[in-house]
């Protein structure tokens, strides 16, 4: 059993977003010792990385909630898992989209801003609120 500095050190959650997540029960009450200190064992931290691989595909802490529940329930969970997985990457290909396109846009506004002797090509872009390219 850790305490809570441990886990933060373990998990790289601050002491902060691990309480946030037992008051929001996204984490279940944290096993506490005769002075009321918090303890984390290893299966609190197993999901504590499991919810940080989580976000860091882009679930929301709802989202989250759910595919925890899944995974404390896997009976005929993988059709439920599959689509939100599925959703999330359609989400991730669209937002890949945006960022190549502002990409692509930064990257011709630099290059006339190289040549442009007068103004700034990239502020009068942003003045203009539309696209350059």
């Amino acid at each position: 059993m850790m305490k809570i500095g441990e886990a933060v050190t373990a998990s790289g959650i601050s002491a902060d977003t691990l309480r946030y997540y037992e008051k929001i029960k996204l984490m279940p009450k944290v096993h506490r010792n005769n002075a009321g200190v918090r303890l984390y064992s290893d299966k609190d931290l197993s999901r504590l990385g499991f919810i940080r691989r989580a976000q860091k595909m882009g679930f929301s802490l709802e989202e989250i909630t759910s595919l925890l529940h899944f995974r404390d329930n896997p009976q005929k969970a993988k059709p439920k898992v599959r689509a939100m997985a599925h959703q999330k990457l359609d989400e991730i290909e669209q937002r890949l989209a945006e960022l190549t396109h502002l990409r692509n846009e930064l990257r011709l506004l630099t290059n006339l801003c190289r040549g442009s002797a007068e103004g700034c090509p990239i502020l009068d872009a942003f003045d203009q609120n539309k696209p350059s390219l």
